[in-house]
């Protein structure tokens, strides 16, 4: 019986076996659906939130896009009051017809404009010709002036040659045979030679500050107390006495055999009196050094050499190298012949002169 219990017992367990399998099945189905369900809930919040994203950006977009139709909106207001303001000019210009009146005005201006320039330029050519001409005319008579008044070939030549190429700009064939007596004029120039006449004034300018050194020189006598103390016998008297002679002799001595003119010293204001008048003549010699008169330049140096030679010995050194300087100074040139420029001034002048003849002529047709 118990087998049989046993049996009995057993056989739910049996039944329920074949149960077992049909339970697990469901059970994963149940499963599946949860995790799609999940998936889909996951979707659908990703679905949401990426429209929410999109939202907020149109929000964007449209908040930028406002900005930008309103900054839009006032350029173009400004485009509209610019385009009233160039309206309102070109109401105000004129009209085409008189617009083109004026540029033909315009251009007829510059047209006479430029004629004029044209004709201004050749007026001034011809003016500035004719003054080059005139300026050549003026040094040649400056040169002159200089060789007359003062002799002074330097200056002379240098004026000679500015109006040389004064002619030399002309460019003209006529001016051939002014152009050859100026050659001629300086070739004479060149060949003359010109004293030196600041060397001369500078010399005597400096024999001039001698002259205040010049004294009197007093004469000296030779002693001969020594051999009349030869002559006397050894002792203190003999000693004595050459002392006695020599300082005697000092301030006379007689000379039986004399037969130079001994003139008398001078001091004081005698002496200043000579040194002035010397001086004077001197001052008189530079004078005419400057202005080349040789004339007056020879008799004063030969009355310089008079006064020396009258108040002072030929004995003194200072005087006697002064009397040397004066003799070499008179033999120097103050003077010189100057060339004549009066063919060079009339060359000159008559080829100015054959310029304005054609332009006379034209003038005189009409």
């Amino acid at each position: 019986m118990s087998e049989t219990v046993l049996s009995n017992n057993e056989q739910p367990t049996a039944a329920e076996a074949p149960h077992t399998p049909v339970e697990q099945p469901a059970k994963r189905a149940g499963n599946g659906l949860a995790m799609l369900a999940l998936l889909f809930g996951a979707a659908g919040l990703g679905v949401g939130g990426w429209g929410a994203w999109q939202v907020h950006q149109l929000q964007g977009n449209e908040q930028g896009q406002g900005e930008h139709i309103e900054a839009l909106n006032q350029r173009a207001e400004a485009l509209q009051q610019r385009q009233q303001q160039l309206g309102s000019q070109l109401a105000g210009l004129p009209a085409a017809s008189e617009l083109e009146d004026r540029r033909r005005l315009v251009a007829q201006l510059q047209g006479d404009q430029q004629r004029l320039s044209q004709r201004l330029e050749t007026v001034l050519g011809e003016s500035r010709k004719e003054w080059r001409l005139a300026e050549a005319e003026h040094l040649l008579r400056l040169a002159t002036l200089r060789l007359s008044a003062l002799q002074d070939i330097t200056s002379a030549t240098a004026l000679v040659e500015g109006a040389d190429e004064i002619l030399r700009e002309q460019s003209d064939p006529g001016v051939f045979a002014a152009r050859e007596q100026l050659a001629r004029s300086l070739a004479t120039l060149q060949s003359t030679q010109q004293p030196d006449r600041t060397g001369l004034f500078l010399k005597l300018a400096a024999q001039r500050e001698q002259v205040q050194q010049l004294s009197a020189l007093a004469p000296e006598f030779d002693s001969d107390a020594n051999a009349v103390g030869a002559l006397t016998e050894d002792g203190d008297f003999s000693s004595r006495l050459s002392n006695w002679w020599a300082e005697i002799s000092k301030y006379f001595q007689v000379d039986f055999n004399a037969d130079q003119n001994v003139r008398p010293l001078l001091a004081g204001q005698s002496l200043s009196q000579v040194r002035l008048a010397l001086s004077l003549t001197l001052e008189q010699a530079q004078w005419a050094a400057l202005n080349g008169q040789d004339k007056v330049y020879t008799r004063a140096l030969d009355d310089a050499r008079s006064v020396l030679l009258a108040n002072f010995n030929a004995d003194n050194p200072q005087s006697k190298a002064m009397l040397d300087s004066l003799n070499a100074l008179a033999e120097q040139p103050v003077s010189v012949q100057v060339p004549d420029l009066a063919e060079s001034l009339a060359a000159v002048q008559a080829y100015i002169q054959r310029r304005h003849l054609p332009a006379e002529g034209e003038g005189a047709k009409p």
